[in-house]
């Protein structure tokens, strides 16, 4: 099934040169046909396949997709609205983003596929370096294994400066213990949101992603 028709990426051309209240409203209408409507039946779909591999995703496309309208309070870019859509389909909701998920943000620079442990807690981390520390070999595995490596990008995350001494021995052996978070994403050609097989090429993309977003899942829990 296609979802969207050009004007879906063409809309957000046209918003990142015109990025004004007024254009907006100009093309509220266009903005609702070509771009809001296409993404929730989108999204929906998706959490549909999605729910079928993880039973605790229970979302709605409303608790999944963020809006348009930027933030602008603490931010020098004053410019209202977003250049692309996103939305987070996770096992724990849309603020949850720890639990290993899926995020879709896109735009016509990029169609992107996130997924890890994005933002943990202090016992989090503390749990995930320790799985990592107590299975190095099956998490080399895991994020070297080729099809991974070659769909995704490395595992990304803000690093600590001080490693804690119980994983020195650790650190030195695998530098990704020093991370706060573990997250990584696939990015695919702007095209493809026309292409008739997005959800079917999203879903091998997370078929790909899996063995990774479960070993996290499991590192978080792991005591």
């Amino acid at each position: 099934m296609t979802y969207f028709t050009k004007d879906f990426l063409n809309f957000f051309k046209e918003l990142a040169g015109n990025n004004n209240r007024t254009w907006f409203t100009e093309n509220k209408t266009r903005y609702e046909d070509a771009v809001k409507r296409p993404f929730e039946a989108f999204i929906e779909e998706m959490i549909t396949q999605l729910a079928r591999q993880d039973k605790r995703i229970t979302m709605t496309p409303k608790e999944s997709i963020f809006r348009i309208y930027r933030d602008v309070r603490f931010s020098k870019d004053k410019t209202p609205y977003k250049t692309k859509t996103s939305a987070i389909i996770s096992p724990g909701g849309k603020k949850d983003k720890s639990t290993p998920g899926v995020y879709l943000e896109m735009g016509p620079e990029h169609i992107r596929f996130y997924s890890g442990a994005h933002v943990l807690e202090k016992e989090q981390l503390h749990n995930v370096r320790s799985y990592i520390a107590s299975n190095m070999k099956a998490f080399d595995q895991v994020i070297t294994e080729k099809e991974f490596s070659g769909s995704f990008s490395e595992i990304l995350g803000e690093k600590h400066k001080r490693i804690p001494p119980e994983f020195q021995d650790a650190f030195a052996k695998q530098p990704l213990i020093a991370n706060k978070s573990f997250y990584f994403y696939s990015q695919l050609k702007p095209g493809i949101a026309t292409d008739p097989e997005l959800v079917s090429k999203l879903m091998d993309t997370y078929r790909i992603a899996k063995p990774a977003m479960n070993f996290l899942d499991t590192a978080m829990h792991s005591n």
